[in-house]
């Protein structure tokens, strides 16, 4: 390998492994033209979802992240207990703060809150994902709640760099 190819590959490495503590320009929220009002086949009234999308990673066998929003538009607390992703192996909700990131296994929302996975915060990181998992694509995303209520969304996927929540990073 040539001298540029190294730092070539190294500096995408870098940038993977930076993923989970981005900042992008394009994160989901609720202001987004999808409603949040939207109901799913088995939600309970008053709670949506939306903006579902798995960024897959640019190299295959790494871990790949997905962002969402949560509505509870109820006057009681719901908690998040979990996220499957079509097509995923395992998905691990995580928060990042301070730079550091560690899983959570519940998250508690509001009444009338809406809470934002996006770059930089909380996220459901994604691995073991099927090779047919690709960009442009359309899979689903089933959130499930403590008391066992689900809701299942569309979620796209795209690709790291491709717009996809690497928007303003500093590379």
């Amino acid at each position: 390998m040539t001298m540029h190819r190294i730092a070539t590959a190294a500096a995408l490495l870098a940038t993977v492994a930076s993923l989970p503590a981005c900042k992008g320009s394009d994160a989901p929220t609720a202001q987004n033209s999808e409603s949040t009002n939207a109901l799913g086949p088995d939600a309970k009234p008053g709670v949506s979802a939306g903006g579902a999308r798995l960024v897959l990673p640019v190299i295959t066998g790494r871990p790949g992240v997905a962002y969402f929003r949560v509505a509870n538009n109820t006057t009681a607390k719901i908690t998040l207990a979990g996220v499957h992703l079509e097509g995923v192996g395992k998905a691990e909700m995580h928060r990042t703060s301070g730079g550091q990131m560690a899983p959570i296994d519940r998250l508690d929302i509001a009444p009338g809150a809406v809470t934002t996975f996006a770059p930089g915060g909380l996220h459901v990181m994604a691995f073991d994902i099927a090779p047919s998992l690709v960009a442009g694509k359309e899979g689903e995303m089933t959130l499930t709640f403590a008391d066992g209520d689900k809701l299942s969304i569309p979620m796209r996927v795209s690709v790291m760099g491709a717009n996809a929540g690497m928007a303003g990073m500093s590379h």
